[in-house]
């Protein structure tokens, strides 16, 4: 078994082997094809293509293998009249055996100077783009389900259907289930409120958020040099939605989380400046006192 190894592994590097030309011009010599030598000038191959083409053009030969004869010229041509390429096509010659670098230097020589990189970089986001937006929203739709599922939610639909009807479509149906129809228009009206989980967005996709990329640069500087005019130049008191801003960032608060606080909560939390770092060392010690009290 020893033995048998390298010569399997010398049988399948040798079916590889034509693989490596056969990328080009299939099966046959590129120079071939066109009638000249591989040492052949650029002015050399032209000719030589020329001269095919009046021959095995489909305007010229409506014989069908000429058709295809001249397909294989114009891709020979292509090939070699090109610097980059014919570079590469002799190299795969002289290297047969390097397969897999050859494949790829052909790729990117052939075909990478065709392909604008900005349409790759617009279908690289477009694609990554819809696979995000499908993402969110199969964990948006797998979270209100589960929402959905929750007796609180439940409640929540028997109350509001309590204050529609006054009572009186519950006392006909006694403790029976509520009718699908009403629970579904009921339903749009509950607001539900998902923590770690928010709803599917056009604005958040990669692809939005790169193309809107200048106009986001701009708003940030633009914030920042107000921010620093406002209160290190003219050393103006925080507003109170700026005073929020810092509260939030300090205690590292989501800006939905500090939504769900309470005013008076708000309020408290701004009044201990905890922006600055001796109030909020404070602040920390008073929440573990609190805690220890608790216990």
């Amino acid at each position: 078994m020893a033995a048998a190894s390298p010569l399997l592994s010398f049988s399948l590097l040798l079916l590889l082997l034509p693989v490596s030309n056969a990328i080009y011009c299939d099966e046959v010599d590129c120079y071939d094809l066109l009638g000249v030598k591989q040492d052949a000038n650029a002015s050399e191959i032209r000719k030589a293509y020329y001269k095919l083409s009046l021959e095995h053009h489909p305007d010229k030969n409506p014989d069908p293998e000429s058709r295809k004869l001249f397909i294989k010229i114009a891709n020979a041509y292509e090939i070699l009249k090109d610097e980059s390429t014919r570079e590469q096509y002799d190299y795969a010659i002289a290297h047969p055996e390097e397969v897999f670098y050859n494949t790829a230097q052909y790729y990117r020589a052939y075909y990478g100077h065709k392909t604008d990189p900005r349409a790759v970089l617009i279908g690289l986001l477009l694609i990554v783009s819809a696979f995000q937006y499908i993402n969110q929203l199969t964990r948006y739709s797998q979270a209100i389900e589960s929402v959905k599922q929750t007796p609180a939610y439940r409640n929540r639909l028997k109350a509001l259907e309590f204050e529609r009807t006054g009572g009186l479509s519950s006392k006909k149906k006694g403790h029976k289930q509520m009718d699908k129809k009403v629970e579904e228009e009921l339903s749009n009206e509950v607001e539900l409120q998902i923590q770690g989980v928010e709803k599917p967005s056009l604005w958040s996709l990669y692809g939005v958020q790169f193309i809107l990329l200048p106009y986001s640069i701009g708003k940030v500087l633009s914030w920042e040099i107000c921010w620093f005019w406002r209160y290190h130049v003219k050393k103006l008191p925080y507003a109170w939605e700026d005073a929020c801003y810092l509260t939030r960032k300090s205690l590292k608060i989501h800006a939905n989380t500090w939504q769900n606080i309470d005013d008076y909560r708000k309020e408290d939390l701004v009044m201990k400046r905890l922006w600055d770092k001796s109030n909020m060392e404070r602040h920390i010690a008073e929440m573990r006192k609190e805690s220890k009290r608790r216990k």
